[in-house]
């Protein structure tokens, strides 16, 4: 059985990259949802095992030591998250391909252990007035998060030139269609 490819999307937060890859994993069969580890707390609607595993630091900090991740970092102080090989063996082995939705520095690293077997995508904001916005509208950070997630964009986005694709979201459902379109051409 053919090993499946890895496709990681990333972007700052409020971009719209988690409902880019939700879409797809709506509209495509092949690809399965990579589910990243957290620390930080669960949101309204947000499931153990379904939309991350949500481990304590402690926790966490054990898997780092017995070198159980593809990737981690500390995203914000005291927030981290990662990706475990596990998952990345589970979906592959099983013939499909990955699909991650992940943080700009997790996709980098990624992207230099898989090579040309990963797609960087790096969904890109409007600008990041709009991207504020976006955040506020959620109502779900507190002013310091949302300060820290603002100051953050800026360098992440600095970054984008690093990425193979460049996906600007400044129409939802034309970005929904490019992305389904990035992602085909990559499996072919």
């Amino acid at each position: 059985m053919k090993k499946g490819k890895l496709i990681v999307f990333s972007a700052p937060s409020g971009a719209g990259k988690t409902t880019l890859v939700r879409y797809a994993l709506e509209k495509l069969n092949n690809i399965k949802f990579s589910i990243s580890c957290t620390t930080r707390e669960k949101r309204e609607g947000e499931e153990h095992e379904k939309d991350y595993y949500f481990l304590s630091p402690e926790e966490f900090k054990t898997k780092i030591a017995n070198d159980e991740f593809v990737e981690h970092e500390e995203v914000y102080r005291d927030n981290f998250y990662g990706t475990l090989k596990s998952e990345v063996e589970r979906i592959t082995a099983e013939g499909n391909s990955v699909i991650f939705d992940i943080d700009v520095i997790g996709a980098l690293n990624i992207k230099k252990i898989y090579g040309d077997e990963c797609l960087t995508v790096f969904v890109n904001p409007p600008s990041l007035d709009i991207l504020k916005e976006r955040l506020i509208s959620r109502n779900t950070e507190s002013e310091d998060k949302l300060k820290q997630r603002i100051d953050k964009a800026g360098i992440e986005m600095e970054k984008a030139k690093e990425f193979d694709i460049i996906l600007l979201n400044d129409d939802l459902e034309t970005a929904k269609q490019k992305a389904l379109e990035i992602i085909q051409d990559f499996l072919k």
